[in-house]
């Protein structure tokens, strides 16, 4: 049976000594200055600043609550957003729109693995790949479900130090080799594995 394409970014399942993903966020606000929309998901980066004083996103102090924005392939990354706080004037609305403030719940501990379906762009990823290296390919993500579109990177695969590592297959029912096929991941190029400063 064939896999189904429907990417849906990037979700925490366990961490690396096997234990259940604790559901464990920490709060990043996004400014209303940035462009960009992100999505339920979404690999994320340091924006490279913070709330200012005295500011509040629909109630909440965010003075200091350090910003994020959206990666893209090559980023260094910070974690996964995994939702949002509700924005107040809609709340259907799942995702944060473009220049929209919004506090973004990320799951940023660098030893989460995470699901994510390959592009499968160029070629699929084969059993001789798993423990390669390889980036994300950022799509936009659906305003009617607030699911990301992010995939893995299929035809970049190598040992060259990539965003994501592939641990293997993800191990569910109907996901198999092949076109679309859904691989558990850790990132491999994290802010927090850094020694030094950005």
């Amino acid at each position: 049976m064939a896999n189904i394409s429907a990417a849906f970014g990037m979700r925490p399942v366990r961490h690396l000594d096997g234990s259940p993903w604790n559901g464990k966020v920490t709060q990043y606000a996004v400014l209303a200055a940035n462009a960009s929309a992100i999505y339920v998901g979404d690999p994320v980066i340091a924006a490279g600043d913070s709330g200012a004083a005295g500011v509040e996103t629909y109630g909440q102090d965010i003075e200091g609550m350090r910003a994020v924005s959206v990666a893209a392939a090559g980023d260094t990354l910070l974690g996964v957003v995994v939702g949002f706080s509700p924005l107040q004037t809609n709340l259907e609305t799942l995702h944060r729109a473009a220049s929209t403030a919004r506090i973004a719940y990320v799951c940023d501990a660098p030893d989460v693995i995470f699901e994510i379906q390959e592009d499968s762009v160029g070629n699929n990823i084969t059993a001789t790949m798993v423990g390669l290296n390889t980036d994300i390919v950022y799509t936009a993500g659906s305003t009617l479900t607030g699911r990301s579109a992010v995939e893995l990177d299929s035809s970049g695969t190598g040992t060259a130090t990539a965003q994501l590592r592939i641990l293997g297959l993800s191990k569910h029912r109907g996901n198999e080799l092949g076109a679309d096929a859904n691989y558990d991941v850790i990132i491999n190029e994290h802010e927090f594995k850094q020694t030094t400063g950005l």
